[in-house]
């Protein structure tokens, strides 16, 4: 079976999963151990980056080279066009997401979590001691912003990365205004790499991730909520809908940090 070596909450390990489910492959999930796993991680494939697929002997690091060993190796449901000016179009979009949109998003999520007290332990996995969400919870945002500040995610890098958002979100609506998918009448990589880029814009209603129930839904504030994204939303619940597995459907899952066990 094929193992993936993940963080639930990356959105590229998202990718990955989506693709994973719309091709119908079963896989195990492996939760990685921030800092131990890591290193084991290296070990197994030279980085300490996730996703990590393991398929027998192979060993493959780094999201898009992840989608692009699937798609050859694994090639029943494509997600690259036959079509070659539909094929870098997609392939366009899909570095635009994952360059553009998934770092703005993460630099957006800095702030909504300094901000939110509900939301910031909310993002704590389900299985942390009530004490130490308590004391999460407590935490001065003003103190978080400091910190943000000290890791280069100031007042104004969040602003910029929250207007980028905007102008990317109304570009995917204009994008989708007449249209099922990105780049034509079938889903693509093109569409799979936005939605899973957007996980922290705003997470999916359903249950497709292991996170707390009152996080699904929530996202960042002016973004997650606006009207103006509604139909963009509503296109990426319809595609999590059609082609992303519920959780009591999704192949094995060890939902514990786990330590890597190397062949």
């Amino acid at each position: 079976m094929l193992e993936l070596y993940q963080f639930e909450l990356s959105e590229y390990c998202e990718k990955v999963r989506f693709i994973l489910d719309y091709k119908g492959l079963e896989y195990r999930k492996i939760e990685v151990t921030p800092g131990l796993g890591q290193l084991e991680v290296f070990r197994l494939s030279g980085q300490r980056q996730v996703p990590v697929l393991k398929d027998g002997g192979r060993v493959v690091a780094d999201s898009t080279a992840i989608v692009r060993y699937l798609e050859e190796q694994y090639p029943d449901r494509p997600i690259l066009p036959t079509d070659a000016k539909q094929k870098a179009l997609t392939l366009i979009l899909e570095e635009w997401a994952d360059e553009a949109i998934g770092i703005n998003a993460r630099k957006a999520l800095v702030s909504a979590v300094s901000d939110s007290q509900s939301f910031r332990t909310s993002l704590l996995p389900s299985s942390t001691p009530p004490f130490l969400k308590n004391l999460v919870g407590a935490v001065p945002g003003e103190v978080l912003n400091a910190l943000a500040t000290g890791m280069g995610a100031t007042g104004e890098v969040v602003k910029n990365a929250k207007d980028a958002l905007k102008q990317d979100l109304d570009s995917l609506v204009v994008l989708l205004a007449d249209s099922p998918y990105l780049t034509g009448s079938q889903p693509t990589l093109a569409d799979f790499a936005v939605a899973a880029m957007t996980l922290y814009i705003k997470f999916p209603d359903g249950p497709y991730l292991d996170i707390p129930g009152d996080l699904r839904g929530k996202g960042v504030p002016g973004l997650a909520e606006n009207p103006a994204y509604a139909s963009f939303f509503t296109w990426r619940d319809r595609l999590y809908q059609s082609f992303r597995k519920p959780l009591g459907d999704q192949a094995i899952s060890d939902t514990a940090p786990t330590r890597i066990q190397i062949d």
